[in-house]
């Protein structure tokens, strides 16, 4: 087993279960999936595929394009277009990442020039983060002349916390800035 899967699995869990009262042990919240996200205003051919490439390098794994749900005029952006692409990572591929995030991408953020955190009240199931300069990546910046013009990576880590203090909780025990 991963030493960052048996960690959240053993540690995490009994940190909440001191803290925090559950009935049944199905109660205890988990880490579900981490989203990354490129999101393009303006969706060239070129663009989407140096996006696609770009989470490939970063995840290793497959990515998939977005297109729009809606119509929007003021963007020029038809219903069913590619807007951006995405992937979701999910039980290793999860750790694993999670485990490059805390290791070689936070210390080399600066006082959170490069990093927008968005917290939303209403949203107790995850937190997402926007990295601005996504060629902080060993990957990307090794191909700068490929992706020097991707814009910035939603982040979005995604729980199964059913209030905002187990969510504050469960990031704090893994050493996760907030």
């Amino acid at each position: 087993m991963f030493f960052l899967d048996a960690y959240f699995y053993n540690i995490i869990k009994y940190d909440l279960v001191n803290v925090f009262f559950y009935q049944n042990i199905k109660q205890i919240p988990k880490f579900e999936k981490i989203v990354l996200n490129f999101g393009y205003q303006k969706s060239s051919f070129k663009h989407l595929i140096s996006g696609l490439l770009a989470l490939e390098f970063v995840s290793s794994k497959k990515s998939r394009l977005t297109k729009s749900k809606y119509l929007n005029v003021f963007l020029k952006i038809k219903k069913g277009s590619p807007v951006g692409c995405k992937i979701v990572l999910r039980k290793h591929t999860m750790y694993l990442f999670y485990l490059k995030l805390i290791t070689a991408i936070f210390p080399k953020i600066k006082n959170s020039q490069t990093v927008q955190s968005q917290q939303n009240l209403k949203s107790i199931k995850s937190i997402s983060i926007q990295l601005k300069n996504p060629l902080i990546f060993k990957e990307l910046e090794n191909q700068y002349q490929f992706f020097k013009d991707i814009p910035r990576l939603d982040v979005t880590l995604v729980t199964t916390s059913k209030s905002q203090k187990e969510l504050l909780f469960m990031f704090k025990s893994i050493k996760f800035f907030i």
